[in-house]
């Protein structure tokens, strides 16, 4: 294996093919969108074709140049299918999300095995194949690219009903480090981006298997999907090593590190009443697990969904953070200053 092959120079998005993995709802979806009106061209895979046609259709009546590829991430053989259709039909690919995901709500003691290896299979394992695969591609590429695994907050921290669905976002985060380090090291054209949203307004309560009897919710503060989109593609125009969406789940994961045996306790006893839905709505009981979820949603429209995030802003503007910042702590020695010398006894000489 070469050890270097080219420089990492990431292209505007006008200039790049995108690979969107889970791309007929929520957050694939969304970015699929938003990716689109900025001039890329897209590749999308997710497991119901006639949810890709339609999405593909919608695309390319707002100009937008967009092929798909019915795949199973959880398939290797389905993976690499993908990115060599990425190859005959665009020459190639510069950004690879890997955003297919399933969930399940219930304990993980009752669960069935077969149910959580499956949410593996494409939590898990489609990360570690579309990974791979788009690392095989972009190494060769003078440019190279950008490998983005959406993950989770929950892959820093864990919580009851959702424990399953935690596991498999703890093992996305393990192995997205690991590999960015081998990339380092073998000096590879190649970002690898982890995407951590908070809690999301997507369908995702929708298409999760549900074993808890009641409706769910995903806990608050939800947040608006496109913020996630606008994180992804923002990761695929500047190597970043890794993002959260959302401050919620930022504070979360800062009080897990700091008092994990308080945490764990508040954990145990408020989500699984805070992941209660009480709006009255019925239990929903079909799900993706299995099978490819079947509706064309980016969004929920939880009530009270925050629809902008200074935590994910200023992780887009760094410069202009520090400026601002800079300003700011200027201004208040400014003032402090100004106080100091007014405050200052006035000397009066003698007659």
């Amino acid at each position: 294996m070469a050890r270097h092959r080219g420089k990492l120079k990431l292209k505007p998005l006008r200039e790049q093919v995108i690979v969107i993995t889970g791309a007929t709802s929520g957050i694939g979806l969304s970015t699929a969108r938003a990716a689109a009106a900025r001039g890329a061209r897209l590749l999308l895979a997710a497991r119901n074709g006639d949810a890709l046609k339609d999405v593909c259709h919608d695309l390319r009546n707002r100009g937008a140049d967009v092929a798909y590829c019915v795949t199973d991430v959880g398939d290797a053989d389905h993976v690499r299918r993908l990115a060599e259709q990425a190859v005959e039909r665009f020459g190639g690919f510069d950004t690879w999300v890997n955003n297919a995901g399933v969930s399940i709500f219930g304990d993980v003691t009752r669960v069935p095995l077969e149910d959580q290896r499956k949410l593996f299979d494409t939590n898990y394992w489609g990360v570690v194949h579309g990974s791979l695969t788009a690392v095989e591609h972009l190494r060769n590429r003078p440019a190279g690219g950008t490998v983005i695994n959406v993950g989770s907050v929950l892959g820093d921290l864990a919580i009851p009903t959702q424990g399953a669905y935690s596991a498999s976002k703890h093992a996305v985060r393990g192995f997205t480090n690991a590999l960015r380090m081998e990339l380092m090291e073998q000096k590879a054209p190649i970002a690898v981006t982890h995407i951590k949203p908070s809690a999301i307004d997507t369908p995702y309560k929708d298409h999760a298997r549900n074993y808890t009897g009641h409706p769910v919710r995903n806990p608050a503060p939800i947040y608006a999907t496109p913020l996630v989109a606008q994180a992804i593609l923002y990761a695929a125009e500047h190597p970043v090593r890794e993002m959260t969406v959302g401050g919620g789940g930022v504070l979360q994961t800062l009080a897990w590190s700091a008092w994990p045996h308080a945490m764990e306790r508040a954990l145990a006893r408020f989500t699984p009443r805070m992941s209660t839905d009480r709006s009255g709505r019925k239990v929903v009981h079909s799900d993706n697990l299995h099978e490819a979820g079947q509706d064309l949603r980016e969004r929920s429209y939880y009530p009270k969904v925050r629809e902008t995030s200074l935590f994910s802003t200023v992780q887009m503007r760094p410069l202009a953070t520090v400026g601002v910042a800079a300003l700011a702590m200027a201004g208040v020695g400014a003032a402090y200053h100004l106080g100091r010398k007014r405050k200052r006894p006035t000397t009066l000489n003698a007659a």
